[in-house]
């Protein structure tokens, strides 16, 4: 306990770049797989745009990446990371191959949601003459708010879970700082302090994704 009393400040300095960390990659991330999803659901066969070459495009640079292990994706990327960044490690190069890793997995996850929308509904949009753009703007994305809601925050769970490997590329957070000061020095106080307050950040995640899915359900 003593020791997790003198790591204070270098705590709560981790505990703010985990927030800082998670919160740039779902700004960036999330507006990147947005993006994604919505390419794959207009260019697919029957839908508002249908364009096959695109959509095998997307298709498959989606399943290429999004399997490919976090660890292993972030020591890969290095060169492209230099290269937009300046630099392969720290935050801003965490970030990076956050928010890329994070963009292939919400693309499908607001594809597949948008899918859900019921066909009706957009057949009469198309008969009072809106357009591909006004429909999903006004019909599509409104209809799946709810259980998009949902999975961004599936999304940013995920993401909290990722930067415990930012250390990897000198990104600090929680994570580093339970390696380096917890589990490399055998202090489990300082693990265990650490996860408890990844705990949290994830509880109140989930409690606020929860409340606004609710609301937007409901409407």
């Amino acid at each position: 306990m003593d020791k997790l009393l003198e790591l204070q400040p270098e705590f709560w300095e981790a505990a703010f770049e985990t927030l800082y960390m998670v919160s740039a990659t779902l700004l960036f991330g999330g507006l990147g797989g947005l993006l994604l999803g919505l390419g794959l659901y207009s260019t697919r066969a029957g839908s508002l745009l249908p364009n096959k070459t695109i959509f095998t495009i997307l298709n498959v640079v989606i399943n290429f990446f999004r399997p490919i292990p976090f660890i292993i994706f972030i020591a890969a990327l290095q060169p492209l990371t230099r290269a937009v960044i300046g630099t392969g490690i720290g935050n801003n190069a965490a970030i990076f191959a956050l928010s890329l890793a994070a963009s292939f997995a919400i693309g499908r996850i607001v594809e597949q949601n948008l899918i859900t929308v019921s066909p009706g509904v957009i057949e009469a949009g198309r008969a009072m003459g809106a357009g591909p753009v006004r429909i999903l703007r006004t019909i599509v994305i409104p209809e799946a708010l709810g259980p998009l809601i949902l999975g961004y925050t599936f999304i940013v769970v995920a993401i909290i879970d990722m930067t415990a490997m930012a250390g990897f590329i000198g990104g600090g957070g929680l994570g580093y700082f339970a390696q380096l000061y917890g589990y490399r020095q055998f202090e489990p106080v300082v693990t265990w302090a650490a996860v408890f307050l990844i705990v949290i950040f994830v509880q109140l995640v989930q409690f606020l994704g929860n409340k606004l899915a609710r609301k937007a359900l409901r409407r």
